[in-house]
């Protein structure tokens, strides 16, 4: 949600120059628009397929004077061109036959008859034995440039207040040869990798040689946001995936399910004669693209693809999606990946005058070599990304190893935006846009940040109204060290409660981290099976203004740490440290924390005090992440999470009350069903031996909150069910409109199916029982059966909410069991 705030905060608006360019609409004779026609330039293989409104534009630095226009079922159209340029063209196609010389079968003609469709089963037979696979090893250069356009900028906006001493920046106008559009480069990174591969070993090593930023440097959140375009993609596999979305490839082998073929044409590419193939669509509001693609006559190897997604595809903040890729023909039949381009049109919606952002990434690919091996070691071998060397390469270094030279305007950038940044009117823009995406207001010449503002209020039974406020210490996205506190007050309780901690990187090659830190506050236990070590925290359940049901379990604690963290292997890091917990309840009346304790008055005792020695293993395969200081930010969040935790309780030491041990273990994983959306599960068990009062057994998560929280249990309240031993499982799919994109009525609100599933089995011994028997709450594991729910629910109403209608399946005999809850969440999501 972060990212996306920080750039649909920079929405502004988009006119160019080349030889031929034209642009219009496509329809039939009685006015209305032809989706996916095909337009051509003549005698070339430059063209574009209209778009669902029948809209296209295509330019091109050669000069053309024929545009040929064709579409299944209609007669083929050559229209003169009499200037170089032409964006009203408004083009009728009359029904009738196509060229006698194009074959063609769509829509519901036997697959099996369709000459395109012969074709791509001999890409998919042939798919494996292409490019890099035909080789033991490898070795090639990929140079990448990313940018981050302002588009759709007219004179209306030119001449606007909003750009009062701004004006210069418009001297870099350019124009997209896909959309026709002026837009403005605001951001440009650009990085130079060597890359080698071993077949044999499956093994791949990549060495940056060069990285250098422009624009929003410092600012990571835009930064991890653009980091999202360099997901690397086969236009082979069956589906592409794109932000969190699957696309089905056209080459797919679901494809012909999905698309409709048609053998367009024939020619020599590079060469080499190929046929082309146009495809498009068979239905609506599916994650889908239209566009062409040109195949070798022999290898049916690709030469050339162009795929842009349909408007109608159901993924929000995306007006337009574009892909081309381009190969090379090496020893005269091996194709290799020569040029990949990605154009995301980033638009609060889809119309065409609609302003917007562009996010574009192009990778270029050279000096290949072959069959010339390397040890296993040297793929071990690490490099430091963040190495001065790399971010600081010269310019005359740049100027030799681009593989690709910078325009006229992408030249410009540095300079225009170094100007830009001593502007007023746009140091106070960017500025609120980084208080939105990071929650945080920065005091430059403190060098601290006050926030976070999305922190500042709650309200719970034992505060009521609650407001907070905190700070931190903030040198720059990289600081190798850090300090952060936070203070909040109850007006209920009028008591002040507070938290401050401080975390230094001692080592940056194997991310050896110190930290600790201390906080006293109102905390709902039982919001995850495994207790909290944030002394930061700001508890869910504890500051909601609307809750169900008396919200009056909770704990004052008192809560003291010191760990030491590593990364020795990427993604795998290793906690020690210890806790120091003091806990009691914050409305005894309601609720109590009380148990068995022979040495107390009266033999009972109402406060824990527990120090504990924790080991927890993190893995993460396939996380990545940007930046290289004591704090990092996560780019992608399509990777697993496996947790092993150990907690060793010590009697005795700080007048600590309980010996026991801990053993905790959870699998988050989410998984990409191709077309059918996103499934969540998560697993998670664990053991405690030793007796342990109610304070620290683990608690089932329920959630009393109108929230939806994944992991958590919607129809159980907080401690209705405490175990000593667990297992627990949840599971959650998110279909992103596959099912509702078959409704007619349903097709154009781009809603979301989700569905829900979970479940937990545990049990409490007889020990637990009894030593927590004072205790004025009930204490019951779910031992009988496994508890389970399960849940329905529509998501991206308006682009912003989601619905969740959540179900009880069993334990309704519970005394104020809740059968029924409805909870929802909101944010911003493709």
């Amino acid at each position: 949600m972060q990212r996306l705030l920080a750039v649909l905060v920079f929405w502004i608006a988009a006119i160019g120059m080349a030889q031929t360019k034209v642009g219009g609409v496509v329809v039939d004779e009685l006015g209305d628009p032809i989706a996916f026609a095909n337009v051509l330039f003549k005698n070339s293989t430059e063209g574009t397929i209209s778009n669902d409104d029948g809209r296209f534009y295509l330019e091109s630095e050669e000069r053309y004077d024929t545009l040929v226009v064709s579409f299944v079922g209609y007669a083929s159209r050559e229209i003169l061109l009499t200037s170089r340029a032409d964006l009203r063209m408004e083009i009728v196609l009359a029904e009738g036959e196509q060229l006698d010389e194009v074959i063609v079968f769509v829509g519901k003609q036997p697959k099996k008859n369709n000459p395109a469709i012969e074709i791509l089963r001999k890409i998919w037979a042939k798919k494996r034995s292409n490019g890099l696979q035909l080789y033991r090893q490898y070795r090639y250069d990929e140079y990448e440039k990313t940018e981050f356009d302002l588009n759709t900028i007219d004179s209306a906006l030119m001449q606007s207040k909003l750009f009062d001493g701004m004006e210069f920046v418009f001297e870099d106008l350019d124009t997209s040869r896909i959309t026709g559009k002026t837009y403005l480069p605001v951001f440009i990174n650009e990085k130079l990798t060597k890359v080698y591969g071993d077949n044999d070993m499956n093994l791949e090593k990549r060495m940056v040689l060069g990285n250098k930023n422009s624009g929003f440097s410092n600012n990571q959140a835009i930064i991890a946001f653009l980091q999202d375009l360099y997901t690397q993609y086969d236009v082979y596999d069956n589906y592409i995936k794109i932000f969190d979305k699957s696309f089905t490839s056209p080459l797919s082998r679901t494809g012909i399910d999905t698309y409709n073929y048609v053998l367009a044409d024939s020619a020599f590419i590079k060469d080499k004669w190929c046929y082309n193939i146009i495809y498009y669509p068979r239905r609506k509001n599916e994650l889908t693209f239209k566009g062409d693609f040109w195949v070798n006559d022999s290898t049916y190897a690709i030469a050339e693809i162009n795929m842009q997604a349909t408007r109608s595809a159901n993924v929000n903040w995306v007006k337009e999606l574009y892909i081309e890729q381009e190969f090379e023909v090496l020893s005269d039949s091996v194709f290799l990946l020569k040029r990949d381009y990605l154009l995301t049109d980033f638009a609060l919606n889809k119309k065409d005058k609609s302003r917007g952002v562009y996010g574009k990434r192009t990778t270029v690919y050279d000096n290949y070599f072959f069959d010339q091996p390397q040890t296993r070691d040297f793929y071990k071998q690490k490099q430091d990304p963040y190495n001065p060397v790399i971010l600081e390469r010269s310019d005359t270094f740049w100027d030799n190893n681009r593989l690709e030279d910078l325009n006229k305007d992408e030249k410009g950038i540095y300079a225009m935006l170094d100007t830009l940044k001593t502007v007023p009117k746009f140091k106070t823009f960017y500025y609120l846009s980084s208080v939105l995406g990071s929650g945080y207001i920065e005091i430059d010449k403190w060098n601290i940040d006050l926030g976070d503002i999305y922190s500042a209020w709650g309200y719970n039974d034992a505060e009521g109204v609650r407001f907070r406020g905190g700070a931190r210490t903030f040198f720059g996205q990289n600081d190798p060290w850090r300090l952060q506190a936070y203070g909040a007050y109850g007006f209920m309780d009028k008591k002040f409660k507070y938290g401050l901690s401080g975390k230094i990187l001692l080592d940056r090659k194997n991310r050896l981290i110190l930290s600790g830190g201390n906080r006293r506050d109102i905390e709902q236990l039982g919001l995850n099976l495994t207790a909290t070590t944030d002394v930061l925290g700001r508890s869910i359940a504890s500051g909601n203004f609307l809750t169900v049901g008396s919200n009056d379990r909770l704990t004052n604690i008192n809560l003291s740490t010191l760990m030491l963290e590593m990364e020795p292997v990427k993604n795998l890091r290793m906690r020690f440290g210890t806790s120091f917990r003091t806990m009691k309840s914050a409305l005894p009346d309601a609720f109590s924390l009380d148990y068995l304790d022979p040495d107390a008055p009266g033999g009972i005792s109402s406060q824990i005090k527990q120090f504990d020695l924790i080991t927890t293993l993190v893995y993460t395969p396939g996380k990545r992440v940007i930046g290289y200081g004591v704090e990092r930010r996560d780019i992608n969040d399509d990777y697993s999470t496996l947790l092993l935790n150990f907690t060793h309780g010590v009697r005795g030491f700080l007048e600590s009350d309980f010996d026991y041990r801990k053993v905790q273990l959870s699998y988050t994983k989410p998984w990409q069903i191709g077309g059918l959306g996103r499934l969540t599960t998560s697993v998670e068990l664990g053991k405690t031996f030793g007796a342990v009062p109610l304070g620290l057994l683990n608690i089932v998560p329920g959630n009393q909150t109108f929230f939806t929280i994944f992991n958590a249990f919607p129809n159980l309240d907080f401690y209705e069910f405490v175990t000593d031993t667990y297992t627990s499982m949840h599971m959650e799919h998110n279909f992103n409109g596959r099912l509702f994109s078959r409704i007619p009525l349903l097709r154009e609100l781009n809603l979301r199916e989700i569905v829900g599933l979970r479940g937990v089995w545990g049990e409490l011994s007889e020990e637990n029982r009894l030593l927590s028997s004072p205790t004025n709450i009930p204490l019951q594991a779910p031992d009988d059966r496994i508890y389970w729910e399960y849940s329905f629910g529509i998501g991206n109403i308006f682009k912003l909410f989601r619905v969740d209608f959540n179900f009880r399946g069993n334990y309704l005999e519970n005394p104020g069991a809740r059968p029924f809850s409805v909870t929802g969440t909101f944010g911003l999501q493709f």
